[in-house]
C-alpha cells in the first residue's frame, strides 16, 4: 500500500488563497524577488497598494496553484517558465504595459555585488578620478580601462566597457565601479512574465521604450500619409492635402494651356506680361 503524502494545513489553506486571487484578478504576473532589500520591497508595496497585491510563496506550491487554474484561465500554465529565482505572484487589474513602466519608474540605482548578471553594458565614462597615482592604475587597466595621470589624479583616458550585459561581474569588477561611484544595477520588482487574456507577456515585450515607440509612431504616420498621398487616396487626414495638390495640378495644366478661367487671369496676364518685356528686351 502506497502511503499519501502529508500536507499540512496551512499548505492547503494557501493554496487555496492563491487559487481564489487568480481566479479574482484578470491579469497574474510573476515577479523575481531575488537581490531585492526588504526596506525595498516595503517601500514598493506600500506604494503600490493600490494597484497591485504581492504574494510570496514557494516555487512548488505556485506550480500547485497555476494547475488548478489552468482550466478557467487557458496558456495560464505558461508562465510556470518564469517560475525561478525567489518567485512571488502579483495580481492587479491595470493594463501590463502600465504596469510595467509604474515598476520601472519605481526602481533605484544600487551597487555591483561580486556574481551578480549585468543588466547592460557596463560602462565607464572618461574623465576625471578622484584618485591619486597608484595601483589604482593596474587594477584599471586588468578591467579593461585605460587610465593616467592628469593634473597629479587618475584619469580614465576614453568610455570604456567594464561589463557586457549578461556578463557575471567579479569581485573585482564590483569593487572597482563601487570605488568609481558608478552604481549599474536597478533595485525593484522584476517583473518577468505577465498573463492576460490567453497570452503571456515577457519582460521584454513589456518593456517599451516610450519615446522610441512615439518616435516610431510619428514616423509610420509620416510614412502612411505620404503613401496615401501618393496613391491618391482620400482619407480625413490626406483629404485636404489632395485637394490642394489637385488645384495646383489643375492650375499650372490651365496655366500651360493658357485656358481662360477666374482662377488664371492674374496667373496668365503676369506670363504675358513677362513674356512681352523680354519679347521688348529683345528687339530693342
Amino acid at each position: 500500500m502506497v502511503k499519501k503524502a502529508h500536507v499540512s494545513e496551512e499548505k492547503k489553506q494557501t493554496v487555496k488563497d492563491f487559487v481564489k486571487l487568480c481566479k479574482d484578478y484578470p491579469i497574474i504576473g510573476i515577479v523575481n524577488m531575488e537581490n531585492l532589500p526588504a526596506p525595498q520591497l516595503t517601500n514598493m508595496r506600500a506604494q503600490l497598494r493600490e494597484k497591485v497585491l504581492i504574494r510570496m510563496t514557494k516555487k512548488n506550491i505556485i506550480t500547485i496553484v497555476i494547475n488548478q487554474v489552468k482550466a478557467d484561465k487557458p496558456g495560464i500554465e505558461k508562465i510556470l517558465e518564469f517560475n525561478k529565482g525567489m518567485p512571488a505572484l502579483l495580481f492587479t487589474k491595470e493594463n501590463p504595459f502600465s504596469l510595467m513602466r509604474t515598476l520601472n519608474r519605481n526602481k533605484s540605482s544600487a551597487p555591483a555585488k561580486a556574481g551578480q548578471i549585468a543588466p547592460k553594458d557596463i560602462i565607464v565614462p572618461a574623465g576625471p578620478t578622484p584618485f591619486a597615482p597608484g595601483p589604482i592604475i593596474s587594477e584599471l587597466s586588468m578591467a579593461g580601462i585605460k587610465a593616467g595621470i592628469e593634473g597629479g589624479k587618475v584619469a580614465i583616458k576614453q568610455d570604456s566597457t567594464a561589463a557586457r550585459k549578461g556578463d557575471v561581474i567579479s569581485a573585482k569588477t564590483a569593487s572597482l565601479l563601487t570605488r568609481l561611484g558608478i552604481n549599474p544595477m536597478e533595485v525593484g520588482l522584476d517583473l518577468v512574465a505577465v498573463y492576460e487574456d490567453e497570452i503571456i507577456y515577457g519582460k521584454d515585450v513589456l518593456s517599451v521604450d516610450e519615446i522610441q515607440f512615439m518616435s516610431n509612431l510619428k514616423l509610420a504616420s509620416s510614412w502612411a500619409v505620404n503613401l496615401a498621398m501618393k496613391a491618391d487616396y482620400p482619407t480625413i487626414d490626406t483629404i485636404k492635402l489632395l485637394v490642394a495638390k489637385a488645384f495646383r495640378e489643375s492650375k499650372a495644366i490651365g496655366i500651360a494651356q493658357c485656358i481662360m478661367a477666374d482662377q488664371l487671369i492674374p496667373d496668365l496676364l503676369a506670363r504675358a506680361d513677362r513674356e512681352a518685356s523680354m519679347l521688348k528686351e529683345k528687339s530693342a
